[in-house]
């Protein structure tokens, strides 16, 4: 939107698209992992090659035909993330396009499947996992890996030229409603970040490994290894099997499960305590206590219909409860059932899961526990303050006070939300009844709340063993935009639409 004329723009466009094509120069060579898998396996490698030759060559003229982004304030960081996850997605999705790959061949479908790789949602529009060539699906959670920690917190820690300006960056990427800082300088925090990143992926890789090769598992190999730890530490949810995990053995699932859990933890927290040995602040963590609480209670909700309505016995019914309320809140989307047919009280229990997410400062999507943790304290003080009219009381949380304006913004940031889920379920719910598939009220609710939230999987037809290729292009673009919301967190893409962000 154009400033009002003879006032100058309040946003640095060209420093912001400058830097935009750094970020995406430097993106486009990860296209030589998936072409190192394809030369590996004896399959087509060029489509790899040339979308990363055409993202760089983007990225390169771009920066070229731009100036500045030296510093970046917190309005440039908001245009920067947002257009770099929208750049980000085509490039994701220009592989399936060269290649022309007869499930995602269509422009609106590879888009689909870029966007839900980077946002880490899992949702796909392929019908069968398993026609994949294995450069492709290896490509497919390889993006899921580049975007759980964040791309933009990545070039944080390893561009020079992001040490001014690399915190309005890095909290504008990073979900979560602060940043809590590991080090004095926000580029050391990034890297120490993408250590412990890279750490718990190269950990279940060996442990999943270890049993392909010991027999524990007999159905893992070491592609599905490296495939389900670059799907799991991001909560991805892009399963290396048509049936997901359903197939794999009790031992991997209970460990994934395990690694879905820990990636859901605040991250800055996890390095306190695993590589600092600060154990205590484990315990004292409001917002640990609470996620571990609702996770404890969505397993034990899901359990209970699991064994009332005899899908599982024993073991299998604790081990799917167990794994598939820690897929949905923490965003994750792996599965080890269909649960498209379980029964609606079990399909509320994981539809409300949706919206919790993980903490702040984790991998995970949705709202986060922290800020249903802030909201819960705050009608508790509204509802003491109605008995209490006088009495001053702060919302602590660590037992550090928080600013009120924090808690305006996460207001807000739920007004939002919830208004774009309901939007979103109410569009697809009319395009389904015009185009179709036929689906149920709920599929609609489902399929809005899975995107928005990153999730992946939804019921009826884009059930975790379904897909949502039978939506029409309308519904497939309205939760395509749903994705990139989610992961940005709506307010770095919602703010750029003001005419106050424009404005000097």
């Amino acid at each position: 939107m154009p400033a009002p004329r003879g006032r100058p723009l309040a946003v640095d466009i060209g420093g912001s698209l400058n830097l935009v094509g750094t970020l995406v120069k430097y993106l486009g060579t990860a296209a030589l992992f998936p072409t190192v898998v394809a030369l590996g396996y004896g399959e087509p490698f060029w489509s790899f090659l040339l979308a990363g030759a055409l993202t760089t060559g983007f990225g390169l003229v771009l920066e070229r035909l731009t100036h500045g982004g030296e510093r970046i304030g917190f309005r440039e960081g908001y245009l920067v993330i947002s257009v770099t996850w929208l750049l980000a997605a085509v490039f994701g999705a220009l592989p399936y396009l060269i290649a022309g790959d007869p499930q995602l061949g269509r422009p609106v479908d590879a888009f689909f499947e870029g966007m839900s790789g980077f946002t880490t949602t899992g949702a796909t529009v392929t019908v069968d996992v398993d026609a994949l060539d294995r450069s492709v699906a290896m490509w497919r959670v390889f993006t899921q890996w580049l975007g759980g920690m964040g791309i933009v917190v990545l070039a944080v820690a390893v561009l020079p030229r992001l040490r001014v300006g690399g915190r309005q960056l890095f909290e504008a990427e990073l979900p979560g409603p602060e940043v809590d800082q590991l080090a004095a300088r926000i580029g050391d925090t990034a890297r120490r970040l993408w250590l412990l990143y890279v750490g718990l992926t190269g950990s279940l890789f060996l442990i999943l490994s270890f049993f392909a090769l010991s027999g524990i598992d007999d159905r893992m190999t070491i592609f599905d290894a490296a495939g389900t730890a670059f799907s799991t530490i991001p909560t991805g949810g892009f399963g290396m099997d048509a049936r997901s995990l359903e197939p794999f053995a009790a031992a991997s699932q209970w460990v994934v499960a395990l690694f879905m859990i820990t990636a859901g933890v605040n991250y800055v927290l996890l390095y306190r305590a695993l590589l600092r040995r600060e154990h205590g602040r484990l315990a004292r963590d409001d917002e640990l206590r609470v996620y571990l609480a609702l996770l404890a209670l969505g397993s034990t909700l899901l359990l209970i219909e699991l064994w009332t309505e005899g899908i599982a016995t024993g073991e299998a019914a604790v081990r799917h409860a167990v794994f598939q309320a820690s897929s949905v809140m923490t965003t994750t989307g792996l599965v080890t059932l269909d649960f498209a047919g379980w029964p609606t009280l079990a399909l509320v229990t994981l539809i409300g899961l949706m919206f919790i997410g993980g903490s702040a400062g984790s991998t995970s999507g949705s709202i986060k526990v922290i800020r249903h943790l802030m909201v819960w304290r705050l009608l508790s003080r509204e509802l003491r303050q109605t008995v209490h009219p006088e009495e001053v009381m702060p919302i602590r949380f660590n037992r550090s006070i928080v600013d009120e304006r924090t808690l305006r913004a996460i207001i807000v940031f739920l007004f939002f939300y919830i208004g774009l889920f309901a939007a979103g379920a109410v569009v697809i719910a009319i395009d389904t009844s015009f185009q179709g598939p036929a689906i149920e009220p709920l599929d609609a609710v489902a399929a809005s709340a899975t995107t928005i939230t990153n999730v992946g999987p939804g019921v009826g037809l884009a059930g975790p063993m379904g897909s949502f290729e039978p939506f029409s292009d309308v519904s497939t673009i309205v939760m395509t935009l749903l994705m990139w919301l989610g992961r940005l967190e709506l307010l770095p893409v919602i703010v750029l639409f003001t005419r106050h962000y424009w404005r000097a």
